[in-house]
């Protein structure tokens, strides 16, 4: 029996091993397009995402300030920074499936869905590349602790989906454009081609996951007749937690749609009184 598109995000979400998580999601993608391309595409369905993917055992979930320093000048330490990536792209693949899956009481048009699960797809890529590389020195995700905040913006925002678009692709993956063209560099002196690869296609793709946050989050606004910049100012206050640091990437961030009115403003705490 055919899988709806939100069962098969389930499906991914309750996968806990990396490597079989990103098949599923690489699979179930390609099932959707290929039967978008014949002309019979899947149902979207209903499905209850869990609150929390599921994860492997190991790596070892800590609080953000107990995470150790990425030290760029060792081999050890640019392999620790190879696996703080590979954690982010593999929380990716959840966040997009998650957001294929949980807001199912929004009419979205069919092209919502087929950004998230291009998204998905490339994230899913993404993983595969930097756990290849971290193998290849002879690590493995898993081998080191990682950041436990990540999937708090998911949890913040399960009943706001304005708000998850706002504080994920707007805020933490535009963050990823700001700091990828300083981890190419680390990587390009080190001599580390194979690495130097995978940043650059994770660099090149996550514009695109930026933008599709942006072309949603104004889309909903316009649709309700909201404008934009404040509601976005006032979702990152409510839902992240501290000021955006500079500097910025202000021509990636362009590129994908945001401009400099929607996070310049962020970077001073906020004395509004949210919480």
């Amino acid at each position: 029996m055919t899988q709806s598109l939100r069962e098969m995000a389930v499906d991914v979400l309750t996968t806990a091993d990396g490597r079989e998580k990103c098949a599923r999601s690489r699979r179930h993608a390609a099932a959707w397009f290929d039967a978008r391309k014949a002309g019979t595409p899947l149902p979207l369905g209903m499905a209850e995402p869990p609150l929390r993917p599921a994860r492997p055992d190991r790596p070892e979930l800590l609080d953000p300030r107990d995470v150790p320093r990425r030290r760029p000048g060792s081999a050890q330490g640019r392999i620790a920074i190879l696996h703080a990536i590979a954690h982010i792209e593999l929380n990716a693949v959840d966040l997009h499936w998650d957001l294929v899956a949980r807001y199912g009481d929004i009419d979205m048009p069919v092209g919502f869905y087929d950004d998230w699960v291009k998204a998905a797809d490339e994230e899913s890529k993404h993983f595969g590349l930097v756990c290849d590389c971290l193998e290849s020195l002879g690590s493995q995700y898993g081998a080191l602790p990682a950041h436990a905040g990540m999937w708090r913006a998911a949890e913040d925002t399960a009943s706001d989906i304005l708000g998850r678009l706002a504080v994920v692709p707007m805020v933490l993956e535009a963050r990823g454009l700001d700091v990828t063209p300083g981890m190419i560099e680390i990587f390009t002196r080190a001599g580390m081609d194979d690495a130097v690869a995978a940043l650059n296609v994770i660099y090149a793709e996550e514009v695109g996951h930026v933008a599709y946050g942006s072309k949603w989050f104004n889309f909903l606004c316009g649709r309700d007749g909201k404008d934009p910049q404040p509601v976005f100012l006032e979702l990152v206050r409510r839902y992240f937690h501290g000021p955006l640091r500079p500097p910025f990437n202000e021509e990636k961030r362009a590129q994908a749609g945001i401009p400099p009115d929607f996070y310049w403003p962020l970077t001073e705490p906020d004395l509004g009184g949210h919480g």
